[in-house]
């Protein structure tokens, strides 16, 4: 029955003069989620709201649709009469809940103003269709954007009030907690709408820039990458591969893990870099307890190399203060010394169970456990030191510039670069 839904969104409504450039890239970013989807669309602004109209089917076409089991009632999937193509519920929201932007997605009908009697006849027929139970508390709110409609808000409400009561007088009004909060506002249409179903929150993506996200196979960096792109950052990612030590299924591992991120963030640019010359160089020539370190500094360099030349403006990675000894705040420092671009390290603050929820509720956690190897597992020393001395560091870098240079400059040129999720 539903014919459009209404976009909600929380931080963009305070963005004064500029909001209507997050409104646009709100807007791109529905559209891109809804290509996946079966059913014709048309996103809009309107007087200060997002719709998602359903369109309607041009003669000959057929689609499917099936209720959602978040909401109640039977025939939430399909539109009245055939009169709106019909569409798969459940498909539509789940690719809405993957826009970054979006607070919360509320289904819709929409009736033309044909005047206050038909209005009370698609209401009744709108709770009776959604809601089986009806002893329920109620409350109606009204809006009147469109100022020559003949009734003000408050009289429009209680007017509505008042004829729900007569068709359904189980129900009972309740202004301060009401089960149902019954929403009409009247515009070139009248919308009405009852339920909002939580989106992911956050900013657009694209609207506060790029990075390059050092992405493993491991639980973490995936998250960072969701975190970050939740703040209306665009994501590149870079994934070290060392080939024989890690098998081509740890690199479709991360392929994969880049996927996931793309159904949020869209287009995922994963470049590939062959670390294993420069992890046995460096393994031949600094000391075993400073190995994880300086790799980390190297991979840093390398990230950092890499997002110069594709316009990012930060790195990212998925370290926490003290999870591993190469994440203590000493070598964190250490790490961070080799960079002029800003690190930003989005799970700085988690403990590991509130990483590995955030991976099990994005729908990383899965992969990121499968038992394939990445490169620094693969190289960890069997004591690492946790407290480095920058200093120190810096000398035993030195032992490597016979070739680490070269070694860097050839992993770079024969990067490989797999563009992962739809353009």
């Amino acid at each position: 029955m539903f014919t459009a839904f209404l976009i909600k969104y929380a931080e963009i409504g305070i963005k004064g003069k500029n909001r209507y450039l997050f409104e646009d890239a709100l807007i791109h970013q529905i559209k891109y989620a809804l290509k996946k989807c079966g059913g014709r669309y048309e996103v809009h602004k309107s007087q200060g709201r997002i719709f998602v109209d359903i369109l309607e089917e041009a003669p000959g076409d057929t689609a499917s649709g099936e209720a959602c089991g978040e909401i109640p009632g039977e025939s939430l999937g399909k539109a009245p009469g055939g009169a709106y193509g019909e569409f798969d519920f459940d498909e539509t929201v789940a690719a809405l809940k993957t826009v970054f932007g979006i607070s919360g997605i509320c289904p819709v009908v929409y009736t033309e103003d044909e005047g206050f009697e038909k209005l009370c006849e698609t209401v009744i027929r709108y709770l009776g269709d959604v809601y089986p139970d009806l002893e329920q508390t109620f409350k109606v709110k009204a809006r009147r954007a469109r100022k020559d409609y003949p009734k003000d808000s408050m009289t429009l409400a209680s007017d509505l009030g008042e004829a729900i009561l007569e068709a359904y007088p189980q129900m009972r009004v309740d202004v301060h907690e009401p089960q149902i909060l019954l929403n009409i506002e009247v515009r070139e249409k009248i919308y009405i709408y009852s339920m909002t179903i939580p989106g992911p929150g956050g900013m657009p993506v694209g609207t506060n820039g790029k990075a390059m996200l050092l992405l493993s196979g491991g639980i973490d960096s995936p998250v960072a990458g969701y975190m970050i792109a939740k703040r209306g950052v665009k994501i590149d990612a870079v994934y070290f591969h060392a080939p024989p030590y890690t098998s081509e299924r740890a690199k479709q591992k991360v392929v994969d893990l880049a996927a996931a991120l793309a159904g949020f963030a869209g287009p995922v640019y994963l470049h590939v870099i062959n670390f294993t010359d420069i992890q046995l160089y460096i393994y031949e020539k600094c000391p075993h307890e400073e190995l994880t370190i300086i790799m980390r500094r190297y991979m840093m360099r390398i990230a950092e190399a890499i997002a110069g030349q594709t316009q990012c403006q930060g790195l990212v990675t998925g370290e926490s203060i003290g999870q591993v000894a190469s994440q203590t705040m000493s070598s964190l420092a250490a790490t961070n010394e080799v960079c002029r671009m800003p690190v930003y390290r989005p799970l700085i603050g988690f403990d590991k169970q509130e990483i590995v929820e955030a991976a099990q509720r994005i729908g990383t956690f899965e992969t990121s456990i499968l038992p394939y190897e990445d490169c620094c597992t693969i190289f960890v020393a069997k004591h690492p030191v946790t407290r480095p001395n920058v200093g120190i560091i810096r000398r035993h870098e030195q032992n490597l510039a016979e070739k680490i240079d070269a070694l860097v400059e050839a992993a770079l040129a024969g990067r490989e670069l797999i563009v992962v999720g739809r353009q």
